[in-house]
């Protein structure tokens, strides 16, 4: 039986670009990784992970949903929503509000993956 989700992967161009957003603006913490023969990182999210692996992407990045909730997209519980959400309009990033009209908002991070961050009291 399936226990829990261990981590996540995402296709990344550069993995310093893509940790000046995971890390530096989401906040999320390096973790060690092995030696693999490619560049990437993993973040720690609470007990699981997110692993950024720097290769090709066989998926087009242009031509996706604008908004990430009509997208393949990554979801993470935050405690302060509207301090996450200064945070990227800080940075540049634009967001869109959850249809649904629940508190969360969609992103994209450097590299066109939609990442979803929901108001952790709605989970």
């Amino acid at each position: 039986m399936i226990a829990r989700l261990h981590h996540v992967s995402l296709l990344v161009a550069d993995t310093e670009r893509a940790l000046s957003f995971y890390r530096d603006i989401l906040g999320l913490v390096p973790a060690a990784r092995p030696a693999l023969g490619f560049p990437g990182a993993w973040l720690q999210v609470g007990d699981q992970q997110i692993h950024l692996l720097e290769l090709p992407n066989p998926d087009p990045v242009d031509g996706r949903p604008e908004h990430g909730g009509r997208d393949r997209h990554v979801a993470f519980a935050v405690d302060q929503l509207d301090a996450i959400t200064e945070r990227l309009e800080i940075a540049g990033v634009p967001c869109t509000r959850s249809r649904s009209g629940r508190p969360a908002i969609f992103c994209r991070d450097p590299d066109g993956n939609a990442v979803e961050l929901v108001a952790r009291d709605e989970e």
